[in-house]
């Protein structure tokens, strides 16, 4: 396996972000300068050490590494905190499998830190939130005046002629569309803390499946795939119901029209478990999976699908993905996204509830 090893050499001495190349059983096989600086550690040292231990990923990292090896498709982990030692940041990382040896992956981790004039640093997660407030205080003051535009519009509509009023028409069209959007806006900054309780994971999807099918979703097959067994999450109904309402939309929108299918799937994998910076850690079991037959996930955003505003469909607000994933993250829970063209996996990972919880029986 050696001789897959790059050769030191200009593109991987030069890039920006640490890579490193992870065997058949998860050993550095090799790093890059940049890695070398962020594991603080000289090359010759890791390779040969478990990744899992130079590298604390707040993610279930050895199953994301095995489900590309599975799947020879690409991974996404957007906005985790990586440590190694003491020191940890908020990154994306993204996995690969080499061409000419799909059992070894490419792992790149992306740093995503913006240094402020004064010297402070912000994370991803704090940028995010501050463009939120801005865009929740901007929408407040903005929706007002658009009701007055909204208002004389279809008030010159009532002395204009049936073809004069296809302009005001659109005047009232346009302004609809962008409250709208504002909403969405608020709605993203007002998200209140989660009433976290048992919950039937499966309840959860079928009211949303129900919801889908006789809205945005009427015109897409959808597949149910479940285990029975599962056992209750522990999370807010309502938000639940979003975050699964979200994605089965995304999907939805995904067909662009066609006549595509959506398949929810459920199962438990007790390996999965979270590892966090300060040592801290909890299993994930539950397992929900939501899989579309489209075209895929763009691949120069691929890398950022759960960013606020970054959305791969024209006139799209970017907010359904960015919504799920703050959600997920106040539950302490996960998701991943794996995309190629014909299919797109969203997988959200959960924890069980305690045994001293009874189980909502609705949701």
């Amino acid at each position: 396996m050696n001789d897959i090893v790059p050769r030191p050499g200009a593109i991987w001495a030069s890039l920006p972000m640490p890579a490193l190349l992870i065997d058949l059983s998860d050993h550095i096989r090799a790093a890059n300068p940049a890695a070398e600086t962020f594991l603080n550690a000289s090359a010759r040292s890791v390779i040969g050490q478990r990744v899992t231990d130079r590298l604390t990923v707040d993610a279930p990292l050895s199953a994301a590494l095995q489900r590309v090896r599975d799947n020879q498709a690409d991974l996404y982990i957007n906005d985790v905190n990586v440590g190694s030692g003491e020191r940890a940041m908020q990154c994306t990382i993204q996995i690969a499998p080499l061409s000419d040896d799909p059992q070894t992956l490419l792992m790149l981790v992306s740093p995503r830190v913006i240094a402020d004039r004064l010297g402070r640093a912000l994370n991803a997660t704090s940028a995010a939130k501050s463009a939120i407030g801005m865009a929740e205080m901007l929408a407040h003051e903005i929706k007002n005046p658009l009701a007055g535009i909204s208002g004389a519009a279809q008030l010159l509509a009532m002395n204009l002629s049936v073809e004069d009023r296809e302009m005001t028409d659109l005047i009232v069209e346009e302004t609809r569309r962008i409250v709208k959007l504002l909403e969405q806006v608020e709605q993203f900054g007002n998200l209140r803390a989660p009433d976290r309780r048992a919950v039937n994971i499966h309840d959860a999807l079928d009211r949303a499946r129900r919801s889908a099918q006789i809205g945005f979703a009427a015109h897409m097959m959808i597949v149910e795939d479940y285990d029975p067994s599962l056992p209750a999450t522990f999370a807010d109904p309502d938000q639940l119901m979003q975050v699964f309402l979200n994605l089965i939309k995304n999907a939805a929108e995904a067909s662009k029209g066609r006549h595509g299918t959506i398949r929810l799937r459920t199962f438990y994998d007790l390996s999965l478990r979270v590892r966090r910076k300060d040592g801290s850690g909890g299993a994930l079991p539950l397992q929900v999976e939501i899989i579309d037959d489209g075209p895929g996930i763009p691949p120069d955003i691929a890398g950022n699908i759960f960013e606020p505003f970054v959305s791969g469909r024209e006139n799209g607000t970017g907010l359904g993905l960015a919504l799920v994933s703050k959600i997920m993250t106040d539950h302490g829970g996960w998701i991943g996204v794996e995309s190629l063209p014909g299919k797109t996996v969203f997988r959200l990972s959960l924890p069980i509830a305690p045994k001293d919880t009874a189980l909502k029986e609705k949701v």
